[in-house]
């Protein structure tokens, strides 16, 4: 198994027994489906990748991370903002007119309140109509990584969506249902054929697509079968059911690396993996201690440290992962090898701060987790279930769909909980604006750190590196010692693939079917 910044995969097409009629039909699992086909709803990264394949941004990311024109051709930066040139000729996937219009459109719907990606977009006060195919993003000062910030920010066509009652994003946490949750209409290179959530979705290529012939990919057709249970994903590997597993059970990895026509690649990601910690409620929910012991920063410091990483990378993770003391990836602005630095593992010194703390035996609460999101989620909350209990703490954990576990956080009804974050911006104001300022939507810790607060404010204009760069390492060093999280690792993917197809592996695990070339 090697690691390397970036790797070709290989899967197998489906073969048919007429030329004439054969398709290039890749099939693909993975344990846990898109949350919904709403561009705007929900910001996590299988939903953002599905949504991709169907909708585009102004600006993109090729496997390699670099920023690529999409529907925006061209961009300049202003005082005040951004001027974006539209790329011209482009229809959405029922023959209209993409047009700077629908850029209008598009980012007042991502800036709803029940968009998830408001922190994305709020440094967009307004977007002006220079004509059709050029627009001006004014920003509320110069934003020097607003490109950075685009690339999940996907286009709607304005008409369908008036159309469809679907002018306002989903409200994912109400569980509301709208035409937009299973229907779509993009720009991109693949149109949603059907859509049964947890069972199976099928894209067909976009024959009108801009892109057309400007990409290596060949593939017609894509079938999504999301398999929950993880020896069934990879048996479906095996037996040729599927074609590519995007997340294999880690346990499993050398049992395909070894089977005939199968490899594994693997890459680090720019994911990190930790537990949050509710320090801002008066009294916990789920524990029998009064008031709220989180509010202790020696209980956060005893949690951090009867956690040990290293035995969760050895025994639940095969090696597949990094220790971490930061909640940010190397390859992000702001990771330092200093921040980077595990907090340790010292269960003994942690009995002493939670005696020191007034909690000399312990006390419980609810680990709030995810069974079907991140690589061994549910196992990794199973060890540092067994590691606070020798500590003292009673942890009793609640392990569900990712569908029912994210919309607990967002409403912050969790006092323990376990979340992973990735990083499209590549740059930490987009980890502070989520989950650091006071005012962070997926900030369910309560913390709120005025400076921190600050910093994440004046990050967004300020346009010199090197202070830019000095008060992101300020705010980590605040963050490293107030410790509102406990961070576990960084994950590394693993991609389980059969020989018959080429596909760029990316840091961001995203599934770029435009580059899948099937042999």
């Amino acid at each position: 198994m090697q690691f390397t910044k970036l790797l070709a995969v290989s899967v197998t097409a489906l073969t048919v027994a007429s030329p004439a009629l054969a398709e290039n039909v890749l099939r693909w699992t993975s344990q846990g489906d898109a949350l919904t086909m709403d561009p705007h709803s929900q910001n996590e990264g299988p939903t953002i990748a599905m949504n991709g394949q169907i909708y585009e941004s102004l600006v993109t990311r090729d496997a390699d991370l670099v920023l690529q024109p999409e529907l925006a051709e061209s961009w300049e930066a202003g005082s005040d903002g951004w001027t974006f040139k539209l790329r011209q000729g482009v229809k959405f996937h029922d023959g209209s007119d993409f047009t700077a219009e629908d850029v209008v459109f598009s980012f007042t719907r991502a800036n709803h309140e029940a968009s998830d990606y408001k922190e994305q977009a709020k440094s967009v006060t307004s977007v002006e109509v220079i004509d059709d195919y050029t627009v001006k993003l004014t920003t509320d000062g110069p934003n020097p990584i607003l490109p950075n910030q685009l690339t999940s920010i996907y286009m709607m066509d304005k008409g369908w969506a008036e159309a469809n009652n679907v002018v306002a994003p989903q409200d994912f946490k109400a569980k509301e249902e709208t035409f937009a949750v299973r229907n779509a209409n993009g720009t991109g290179p693949f149109t949603l054929v059907s859509r049964a959530p947890d069972e199976l979705t099928v894209l067909a290529a976009n024959p009108d697509w801009w892109g057309k012939g400007m990409f290596p990919g060949n593939i017609d057709k894509i079938e999504y079968r999301p398999i929950t249970n993880a020896a069934t994903r990879v048996a479906a590997l095996l037996s040729g059911e599927v074609d590519f597993v995007l997340d294999p059970p880690l346990q499993d990895v050398k049992r395909i690396e070894t089977s005939e026509g199968l490899s594994v690649k693997t890459v680090a990601q720019i994911r990190s993996i930790f537990f949050g910690m509710d320090q801002g409620v008066d009294k916990l929910r789920s524990s029998d201690a009064e008031g709220n012991p989180f509010k202790d920063a020696k209980v956060r410091e005893a949690f951090n440290l009867a956690i040990d990483k290293d035995a969760i990378q050895r025994v639940v993770m095969e090696g597949l992962s990094f220790p971490t003391g930061m909640i940010t990836s190397p390859g992000v602005l702001g990771n330092t090898p200093e921040n980077d630095a595990s907090y340790g593992f010292d269960a003994a010194k942690a009995k002493m701060l939670l005696a020191d703390a007034g909690y000399p035996n312990g006390f419980s609460i609810q680990l709030d987790c995810p069974n079907n999101r991140y690589n061994n989620d549910e196992k990794i909350c199973q060890a540092a279930v067994a590691m606070l209990a020798k500590i003292g703490i009673k942890v009793n954990l609640d392990a569900i769909p990712k569908a029912q576990h994210f919309p607990k956080i967002q409403k912050r009804e969790s006092d323990f909980y376990m979340l992973g974050w990735g990083v499209p911006t590549l740059d930490s104001h987009y980890v502070f604006s989520y989950l650091l300022d006071g005012e962070g939507s997926w900030n369910a810790t309560g913390y709120n750190n005025a400076r921190v607060n600050e910093i994440t404010k004046a990050i967004t204009t300020e346009i010199d590196i090197e202070k830019r760069t000095a008060m992101i390492d300020e705010a980590w060093s605040l963050v490293k010692k107030d410790m509102p999280y406990v961070p576990i690792h960084h994950q590394v993917l693993a991609w389980g693939l059969s020989d018959a197809v080429d596909i760029p592996i990316a840091a961001d695990d995203a599934f770029r079917p435009r580059f899948a070339v099937m042999k």
